[in-house]
């Protein structure tokens, strides 16, 4: 306040000063009278007025456009004042005081607030680019990167200093963008990095599609740099561009396909207002589909899963999420009879998507009747229940590894599908006689055979039971897909630890390749599928074209800004038990059928004599739940396809 005394009294004095040619006793009596009897009100008008403005509220620190804003209302007023009150009641002044004085006045009191915010900009540039923590390129001379510019030069608690901008607008070239020159396009960004010793990348075209992003980002990982992006296009529409919003390019941005899309409308009217059953609910794949059907107002969504933490995790984020969603979650196995058929009874779900089994290949190869039991005999299960019940519509969650499997949990996965096939054609025959009774290893024995539980209603001649299967045709399908990035037992987890532990990342084979897709795509994909189905079909979701294991884990060793096989050892261990090099998504035998969505084909079902499957279902059951060390090849004799490499002789592992 004392500052803006001095300066509006000197700047106006100067004016009348500079007027007469900066020589004091040549500045008339009257003029310089009437200056000094106006001064008094005129200091007192100003100070009342920038005190009005909150001129003295503000932290010079952070002063911006809302202080040049309200420091040229406050010029503005006081100018006119100032003209009006001396020309009226003192005298009229020359037209240079009024000129100068009033410009000089809005520059002294301007400069004094902004003065300050750029020497502590100074000090911190200064300070920032002599120990910078990382001299940063930006991927983009657009508003993101601008705005990441401006937030690199500014604030003090970001150790980075922006040294070179790339862009593929050759318009750009040898141009500025906030003081940091734009050098290039993707072609140079490698002879940049090492000229200006980039040492962390920002790439900040959230507009980019994702083979460009893709394009972009496999070039910046031959460099060691950390690499860091935005989330989305919404980050840039919200005006959330920063650099908390960076986060590190995961491996799925490398993929090389455009994020799949499906017609949310499609399933929107399919889901809405039905009740719909999740098995293995708190799993990867499950609560995503949880997810994703909670947004889409189904009338009850119920969760089963016999894992109670997941379960919980899931219930938790969706009701703080969907606070009005009907949510039930259920604990249970699909392989407890008595406990799924009460929920179908109960609950009468409209929509199941099947979600509940044992997916890791090395860990099923060494307890073959578990993968029987819970993937086979817990899908029959849910199955029956859901044909019991009239449920109309029935969705297996399958997998490529079910294509001539060499893995009994593959196999397992394709007797799922020969389930799923076989329902459909009983639900639409009629023929529910051939439905045998899956019992479990609690039933007695009498003469060598099994006696089911009178107490078992799910055990009932199904004859007794007609009038149930009357409710309605269920239609039953599979939709069939890879592996899932990021999922339980996925490789990524796995090489992110060992990354994180200096290594060494172990791949089982230089060769091996896989089909991967992100959780959400397979999800969408999953739901739009299954408004496809008519009963009877084997989806097979478009992956995209496969990609080597070793390549993912060198990718995603440059990408945590290490050298493959300098830094982070990369170690073959070969290949496991039932694994092989690659997975297919149909056997040879099937046809394609496209869909609407390209990405959704439907595979021709191999026909299979159904009644004779059945009677074989019901030994592999019984095999299962006497833990045979038979069950492999009782499952071989079952899946024409299935060609075990080297299985291991797990019953008696099973055993102990």
């Amino acid at each position: 306040m004392i500052y803006d005394v001095l300066a509006i009294n000197f700047a106006y004095f100067f004016g009348l000063w500079l007027r007469f040619d900066l020589h004091f006793t040549s500045i008339p009596a009257e003029y310089m009278s009437a200056f000094l009897k106006f001064a008094p009100i005129y200091t007192v008008f100003t100070i009342f007025v920038f005190a009005q403005l909150r001129l003295y509220n503000s932290l010079w620190r952070f002063a911006s456009f809302s202080e040049l804003n309200r420091v040229i209302v406050a010029s503005v007023i006081t100018t006119i004042f100032n003209i009006v009150g001396m020309t009226a009641f003192i005298r009229r002044m020359p037209l240079s005081y009024y000129i100068i004085g009033s410009v000089l006045q809005f520059g002294l009191t301007l400069t004094i607030r902004f003065s300050y915010r750029y020497m502590n900009l100074e000090r911190g540039r200064r300070e920032k680019e002599a120990n910078p923590l990382h001299n940063a390129m930006i991927i983009g001379a657009g508003a993101a990167g601008q705005t990441l510019i401006r937030e690199l030069k500014s604030s003090g608690e970001v150790k980075s200093k922006a040294c070179c901008v790339i862009d593929d607008n050759p318009n750009k070239w040898g141009r500025v963008m906030e003081g940091v020159p734009i050098v290039g396009g993707r072609e140079d960004i490698l002879i940049n990095v090492k000229k200006y010793k980039i040492d962390q990348i920002l790439f900040a075209i959230p507009t980019a599609s994702a083979q460009a992003r893709r394009e972009i980002l496999n070039i910046c990982k031959e460099t060691d740099c950390e690499l860091k992006q935005l989330p989305g296009i919404f980050q840039l529409a919200n005006g959330e561009v920063s650099m908390s919003k960076m986060r590190p390019v995961a491996i799925e941005d490398l993929l090389g396909r455009d994020t799949i899309k499906v017609n949310m409308e499609e399933i929107f009217q399919y889901l809405k207002g039905k009740v719909i059953l999740v098995t293995g609910g708190g799993g990867s794949i499950g609560s995503e589909l949880c997810r994703q059907i909670a947004a889409h107002e189904p009338k009850q969504l119920i969760i089963f899963d016999i894992y109670e933490n997941n379960a919980y995790d899931i219930e938790q984020e969706l009701r703080r999420k969907y606070p009005e969603l009907n949510l039930k979650v259920l604990i249970g196995s699909v392989r407890d009879s008595k406990r799924i058929n009460q929920v179908f009874e109960t609950y009468k779900p409209q929509i199941v998507y099947h979600a509940a089994a044992h997916k890791h290949v090395p860990l099923m190869e060494t307890s073959p009747n578990e993968a029987i039991k819970n993937n086979v005999v817990g899908t029959y299960k849910t199955a029956y229940a859901a044909l019991k019940n009239g449920t109309e519509r029935f969705v297996l969650i399958s997998t490529d590894k079910a294509v001539n499997p060499t893995n009994i949990m593959g196999a397992s996965k394709r007797l799922c599908e020969m389930v799923i096939q076989s329902m459909d054609k009983i639900s639409k025959s009629g023929h529910t006689e051939w439905l045998p009774f899956l019992h479990e290893h609690e039933d007695k024995h009498v003469n060598g055979q099994i006696v089911p539980d009178p107490e078992d209603h799910m055990t009932v001649n199904v004859e007794e039971n007609a009038a149930a299967y009357g409710k309605g045709k269920t239609d039953f399908v599979a939709v069939r897909f890879g592996n899932v990035l990021g999922s339980n037992g996925s490789v990524i987890p796995l090489f992110k630890k060992q990354i994180e532990n200096g290594g060494p990342v172990t791949v089982t084979h230089p060769d091996i390749i896989r089909y991967f897709m992100t959780i959400p795509e397979a999800v969408s994909l999953v739901l739009q599928a299954g408004t496809y189905a008519k009963g009877g079909e084997i989806f097979v979701l478009d992956m995209g074209e496969p990609m080597k294991i070793d390549t993912l884990a060198r990718n995603l060793i440059k990408l945590s800004g290490y050298k493959p096989d300098e830094d982070i050892r990369v170690v073959y261990s070969g290949l496991r038990p039932g694994e092989k090099l690659f997975e297919e998504k149909l056997m040879a035998e099937e046809g394609l059928e496209r869909t609407e969505n390209e990405l959704i084909h439907i595979g021709k079902p191999i026909p299979f004599d159904t009644k004779e499957f059945l009677g074989q279902l019901e030994e592999l059951a019984m095999a299962s739940y006497e833990n045979s060390e038979e069950i492999v090849e009782m499952v071989e004799g079952v899946v024409t396809t299935f060609h075990p490499v080297g299985a291991n002789p797990t019953g008696k592992e099973n055993q102990r």
